[in-house]
């Protein structure tokens, strides 16, 4: 079981990326198993709100190509979207507590590891280092093919 970070999907759907190929064989494979893997909805928005930006990419898809992209995602059969439960605010305020020192733009990546952490789940495929700040988290980077250096 793992989640799969925003920056992958856009590595994966980014032709131009000197990371798309080893992202989207990743992807793929992902995408055709039966076993369980998972998103988030906040994942699902970010890699949106990446992929139209005219000033992220070279050639900013329209809002309904990177929705068809999701949507491949969604169909496979072993995906789930991780959502919050009623013990996320319980789960929020632990990690916070061992965490008092995140900031700013990592609140992104605080929701997505508490989520994680609410759900069971350590492994998380992404190319952010900055996941290495969670302990409770196990980091792979699939370029790498190994853990992210951090």
């Amino acid at each position: 079981m793992f989640v799969v970070d925003t920056n992958v999907l856009v590595h994966a759907a980014d032709a131009e990326s000197p990371f798309h190929d080893r992202c989207f064989e990743s992807l793929d494979s992902w995408r055709n198993r039966s076993a369980a893997w998972f998103l988030t909805w906040p994942v699902v928005y970010e890699f949106l709100r990446i992929t139209t930006h005219p000033r992220v990419l070279r050639k900013p898809w329209a809002l309904t190509e990177g929705w068809r992209f999701v949507e491949s995602l969604l169909a496979s059969p072993g995906l789930t979207l991780l959502a919050a439960t009623e013990r996320h605010a319980a789960v929020s305020s632990a990690t916070i507590a061992e965490m008092p020192h995140l900031a700013g733009n990592l609140m992104h990546d605080l929701h997505t590891a508490v989520l994680m952490r609410e759900h069971g789940i350590r492994v998380i495929y992404t190319r952010d280092s900055d996941f290495h700040r969670f302990k409770f988290l196990e980091v792979i980077d699939p370029v790498a093919g190994k853990p992210a250096v951090g």
